[in-house]
């Protein structure tokens, strides 16, 4: 260990120990922390995307512009604004602008449509929908559903292209310098306790949650993911392609450099062939990730110039162990902030000593109880009490709600209830339910022995394309096609891709089978209804639908049975990469699969 990484990590065991969680009135947002750089260092860069260059100062004023436009449409504290666009500067300028005026952001999926866009922006009681051109047309499929007015609600973000809204919408250009505003006066008062965010989550059940998210959790995650994790300051450069509206991009990425002044390269999506080109353009020192698309980046063929990068420190989560080294060595990796949390979670586990294969310490009071995965539930003593696992098992993580480790829960009461366990290990406690496996790992680090590592997923979610997928909707979804009766959705694991790709077994109304059903039809239907990420990448076909004695849906075989043809004896389809149907899956392309040379 060099003396530097030591100097720091006595720096972060001491910041451990003497720092105090803030108090819910204390002062302190997002749009305050732009507006201290934009008076300290307004010519510092904030932003880069493509060819633009943004300062602080000037990433203010766009954001004064938005506030301004949203009080002037009757926006106030507490109201919600929903947030639809795609990576761009025009994006952050428009959430800060939404937080300026006490106002919570609705930070909406880009992949949604029709049902379940209706659903989240409803869901959260929008009071404005902010959008950028590039979802103009999803979006108008929608409005006649929305509790919103033509004309009148809908602010409409130019991508480059039209600075035309459509007739039901207002333009609202956050580039007009000609417009220039003060900062409003309620960014001064905004609170630790405020809501800033609603960030969706699929659950574990239904359509998706609003998880309430606020500054108490979104600047001391920005804060530990700078300071423990990245460990950058003002003259780092980050690089962020991950999806803005979704906790690791925003929180763990761009609120890490707003926390320290560093600037940011935004991309508004992953290029895995532009990725180290534009690492070295910008010279970028550090970066934020997902698992998968370091698998991704694992893919391409070695180059010598591989380690020959700028990257010092980046941070994430869902690494996996079988490439975590690989990767750490041949691109010259010096640090990986690993860490593991949720959306609506009240605590996690950050990997702030740089140790490999890990998500490392619990920033929150934490037990892994024993679970039964085959029947989906916690073992429990003869008194009705949970359990802790062995050093080293997996066990189904629960996370203590404290005092300093809150559930601030979902918009929906009942929805925050069902992930509450009371009465856990000892009348009278609480615990969140992460609905995760987790396991310990003896890293030999002086007191910090044992650490954490992420096992696996259990219940009704899975994770893929770093989307958590509800299978319940799905199923909903495809049962909604008319020559479909029943459905299961489940998560199956491919050879050398993270997470689990979905996966339908389907049961077809009399008469239908594979020979006569209307493939093209039911793919348009699932192209349709579903976001590409939630899309099953398998369809099984089936005579009838497995139930149990209590006529729940039987998963566990079929998880178990996956697409291998040699435990499936019903037909089995497959979406292959750029297809535009389903087909038959057979030997040859399964052995494809099986042999990593297919890339889903």
């Amino acid at each position: 260990m060099g003396v530097a990484n030591f100097l720091g990590d006595l720096k972060v065991l001491y910041t451990a120990a003497t720092t105090k969680p803030p108090s819910s009135d204390t002062v302190g947002s997002l749009p305050l922390l732009v507006q201290q750089h934009a008076t300290r260092s307004p010519d510092g860069m904030a932003l880069l995307y493509e060819d633009e260059k943004v300062t602080w100062q000037q990433l203010n004023d766009r954001a004064n512009r938005v506030a301004a436009a949203l009080t002037e449409g009757g926006v106030e504290k507490g109201d919600c604004v929903s947030l639809l666009m795609q990576n761009r500067i025009e994006f952050v300028a428009c959430m800060l602008g939404i937080h300026k005026v006490g106002a919570i952001a609705g930070m909406i999926n880009t992949n949604l449509t029709k049902k379940t866009l209706v659903h989240c922006i409803n869901l959260i009681e929008s009071k404005k929908c902010i959008f950028g051109e590039e979802l103009v047309e999803p979006l108008k499929e929608v409005t006649d559903q929305l509790d919103l007015k033509d004309g009148e609600d809908y602010l409409f973000v130019s991508d480059g292209t039209s600075n035309t809204p459509p007739n039901w919408a207002i333009n609202l250009n956050v580039n007009d310098t000609s417009n220039q505003t003060e900062n409003p006066p309620a960014v001064d008062s905004l609170t630790m306790g405020d809501i800033a965010l609603y960030i969706f989550t699929s659950g574990t059940t239904g359509l998706p949650k609003a998880a309430i998210v606020s500054n108490k959790r979104i600047l001391p995650t920005s804060g530990m993911s700078a300071d423990m994790l990245l460990r950058i300051d003002s003259s780092d450069r980050m690089y962020n392609c991950l999806p803005l509206y979704h906790g690791t991009g925003l929180m763990v990425g761009l609120g890490a450099a707003f926390h320290v002044g560093a600037s940011t390269v935004i991309r508004r999506r992953l290029s895995v062939s532009a990725f180290w080109e534009d690492i070295r353009k910008y010279n970028c020192t550090s970066f934020v990730y997902i698992g998968e698309f370091v698998r991704y980046l694992m893919s391409r063929p070695p180059q010598k110039n591989d380690a020959h990068n700028p990257v010092r420190t980046i941070v994430g989560n869902g690494l996996r162990p079988d490439i975590w080294l690989a990767f750490k060595q041949r691109f010259d990796i010096e640090r990986i902030g690993e860490f593991y949390g949720a959306s609506e979670g009240n605590g996690g586990f950050a990997n702030v000593f740089n140790k490999d294969c890990t998500v490392g310490l619990g920033i929150a009071p934490v037990k892994l109880a024993r679970y039964d995965v085959a029947r989906d539930e916690l073992i429990k003593d003869s008194e009705g009490f949970c359990s802790e696992v062995e050093d080293g098992d997996p066990g189904l993580l629960l996370i203590q709600i404290t005092e300093t480790s809150k559930f601030e829960g979902y918009t929906s009461d009942d929805a925050s209830q069902k992930k509450i366990i009371k009465d856990a290990f000892e009348p009278g406690d609480m615990y969140f339910d992460s609905g995760d496996l987790m396991k310990t790992v003896d890293v030999g680090f002086a007191f910090y022995r044992k650490h954490y590592q992420f096992v696996d997923r259990v219940g009704d979610t899975f994770r893929w394309k770093s989307e958590n997928v509800s299978t319940n909707e799905v199923g909903e979804l495809i049962n909604s096609f008319s020559d479909v009766v029943f459905t299961n959705v489940y998560g199956v694991e491919i050879p050398g891709t993270d997470g689990r790709a979905g996966m339908a077994a389907i049961v077809l109304r009399e008469g239908l089978n594979l020979s006569n059903l209307d493939l093209q039809s039911l793919t348009d239907h699932i192209v349709d209804c579903i976001p590409p990420y939630a899309r099953p990448i398998f369809i099984r076909v089936l005579n009838e639908l497995p139930t149990t004695t209590t006529h729940k849906l039987r998963k566990n075989d079929l998880r178990d049975h996956a697409f291998h043809l040699d435990h499936v004896q019903d037909d089995l389809l497959v979406m292959k990469p750029g297809a535009s149907c389903y087909t038959r899956l057979d030997s040859d392309f399964y052995d494809q699969i099986m042999q990593r040379s297919v890339a889903f």
